[in-house]
């Protein structure tokens, strides 16, 4: 990454969180219950009435997977299902108004530590996170400080600390990676709220005074804000784009278009790094659930519940290992003696975790804090964007970023038994939003089916369908166009073919991830580089390459199939296509990622 590489998008504004009016999400509740019902229809048309009795082989597998993605677009339904932002009261000017009557004590003003954990990237880039978090404002009297967590034990990472008069901590080892360097930082200070700050998270100087108010609410454990990567190509509006290649005409359409289907870019974002349906629709939507995890980077913690989830989750461990051993014995006399005698040796070998030393720390920690039958601690998704950080610059940081996710999710829903009612209470609308997340990620056995289906068709001429007749059109057509229709209002203002074509594209990286932990094999904490990694990456992107061939192939063998009038309904044909054809122009994004390199010259601003 050249110096100063992000200097000419400093002048950038981030967006306003989305202000979706009331008719447009009661629309969208009305098409979205009628879309799910028109799929129910239609998936009990698939398997009652359409099978081909003669290609179960085929038929079935597409059956199981059309099944599967409703129940994952029910999931998501419940998810987006409304916008219920809770109201931030002032910023607290003492920490008593943060607490429970029975824990206040002596009136001080709030203590705030701001971590930033690094540990190799660019030390100029870690003191640019630096100035800027202490440009930070608050309304009243605040103790404030900036903590420097260097896993990298760089002499020239202390002396930028000890240049810009931040404390500087560092430790021994690297045990826990992130999840340890955090609560080395814990131990070493005693802030009641922390700040969780990536090296090139960018605090606004709002942050406090927009979120500590939250926290008035003395069962509020967390307040996640929504990343935003400022750095982002910002692309061509479809209007301009279509006026240089054909002038007014050209000018004219994409005004409609748009009008009708919100902003539309050409050139924008490779690697689909908008988070904004992430944060500003998905997570943002789960606040009505006390549902919205943490996602590390702009969020803010209480230190207390923190520590008391730590403590909990340690007296559970120490339980749950002394079960294992005396779970057998029937003697009760027996069983608690040996209990006993096991307690002060089991004790000494489990350690005290804050943070859990995974590579998900962030969504296991929200799992145990929204788990914690004791205290229902609350989270909340600030919907107004408080910092900005830089993007993934190639197609290899994107995919080792999006791997840990997938890997680290997968890992806690099969070997953590996050719904067990004994570890982990959580209620039901928060048991369906974690579901629906952690389903969000098993998808990708269901999306490689609808990837390779449409081939089988093309090649073979073999239907999955008894046959593609009236039947078959009016049983999906409805639930197609409802559904679609739905999501359109659902997301408006966001690009809603970014997020399904990624989420269909990234299938072969969510397969290796569900392999490595069905393998049970060590998920790596590889840091996200935050510079440039230089050569071009369609090695990584085979799978997708060859979706793209062989549909191609399809395509060109059916049409000649048809040609020849060798096929009985060339209907068929034609739903296929037009299958194929997304299919392809869900590929061809990361194809063009692997390939992508950014502009030599400052990009142009468009209006």
């Amino acid at each position: 990454m050249p110096k100063y590489y992000f200097s000419r998008f400093e002048h950038r504004k981030p967006p306003e969180p989305l202000r979706t009016p009331p008719w447009m999400m009661r629309l969208w509740q009305v098409l979205a219950v009628a879309g799910l019902i028109l799929g129910a229809n239609y998936i009990r048309w698939r398997w009652m009435e359409s099978l081909n009795m003669d290609a179960l082989w085929y038929a079935v597998p597409l059956a199981l997977a059309e099944t599967l993605a409703w129940i994952g677009t029910l999931l998501f339904t419940i998810n987006i299902w409304q916008v219920k932002d809770p109201k931030c009261p002032p910023p607290p000017e003492d920490i008593n108004q943060c607490l429970v009557p029975q824990d206040r004590g002596e009136s001080r003003p709030p203590k705030v530590d701001l971590f930033i954990a690094t540990y190799s990237e660019d030390v100029e880039l870690v003191r640019l996170s630096i100035q800027d978090a202490l440009k930070m404002r608050y309304p009243s009297e605040i103790i404030y400080r900036i903590h420097v967590l260097d896993d990298g034990r760089r002499p020239e990472m202390r002396a930028v600390c000890e240049e810009e008069g931040v404390n500087y901590i560092t430790r021994d080892n690297n045990i826990g990676y992130k999840a340890g360097n955090i609560r080395n930082g814990m131990e070493h200070t005693d802030g009641d709220f922390l700040v969780i700050c990536d090296a090139d998270t960018r605090v606004f100087p709002t942050l406090l005074t927009h979120t500590l108010g939250y926290f008035r609410d003395p069962d509020v454990a967390w307040v996640q804000t929504p990343q935003w990567f400022f750095d982002l190509p910002e692309g061509e509006r479809l209007h301009a784009w279509l006026k240089r290649k054909v002038g007014l005409p050209g000018y004219l359409f994409g005004r409609v278009t748009e009008g009708i289907f919100g902003r539309l870019t050409i050139g924008s974002d490779p690697f689909f790094n908008d988070p904004r349906m992430f944060y500003d629709v998905i997570l943002r939507r789960r606040n009505w659930a006390n549902a919205a995890f943490c996602c590390g980077a702009a969020s803010v913690h209480r230190r207390e519940a923190v520590m008391q989830a730590a403590l909990r989750g340690y007296v559970f461990t120490v339980e749950e290992e002394i079960a294992r051993y005396t779970g057998t014995i029937r003697d009760e006399d027996t069983r608690a003696a040996l209990s006993r005698a096991m307690l002060p040796h089991v004790i000494s070998d489990t350690e005290l975790t804050p943070y859990k030393f995974h590579v998900s720390e962030d969504i296991y920690t929200s799992i145990v804090l929204h788990g914690d039958s004791e205290r229902r601690w609350r989270s909340v998704m600030h919907p107004t964007i408080e910092s900005k950080m830089l993007s993934p610059q190639d197609l290899l940081t994107w995919m080792i970023q999006r791997f840990k996710y997938a890997a680290g999710s997968l890992d806690i829903l099969f070997h953590d038994k996050v719904f067990s009612r004994r570890r982990f209470r959580l209620s039901p609308g928060q048991t369906l939003m974690y579901a629906t997340t952690f389903w969000s990620y098993l998808a990708c056995v269901w999306n490689a089916v609808f990837l390779i289906s449409p081939l089988i068709y093309l090649f073979t001429g073999i239907p999955p369908v008894s046959a593609y007749s009236e039947p078959f059109y009016l049983h999906f057509l409805p639930f197609f166009i409802i559904s679609e229709l739905a999501f359109m209002f659902g997301t408006w203002g966001i690009s809603a073919w970014d997020g399904r074509a990624s989420y269909l594209s990234f299938f072969s990286v969510n397969l290796r991830a569900l392999n490595t932990v069905l393998r049970g094999e060590k998920i790596k904490f590889d840091v996200t580089p935050k510079e440039r990694q230089t050569g071009r990456f369609l090695y990584l992107v085979k799978p997708q390459i060859a979706i793209v061939v062989l549909t191609l192939l399809g395509l060109i063998w059916g049409g000649i199939q048809v040609a020849r009038g060798q096929v009985d309904d060339p209907s068929g044909y034609v739903i296929n296509i037009f299958w194929g054809g997304v299919n392809i122009a869900a590929m061809l994004p990361m194809i063009m990622a692997a390939m992508w390199t950014p502009p030599e010259t400052q990009e142009a601003e468009n209006a």
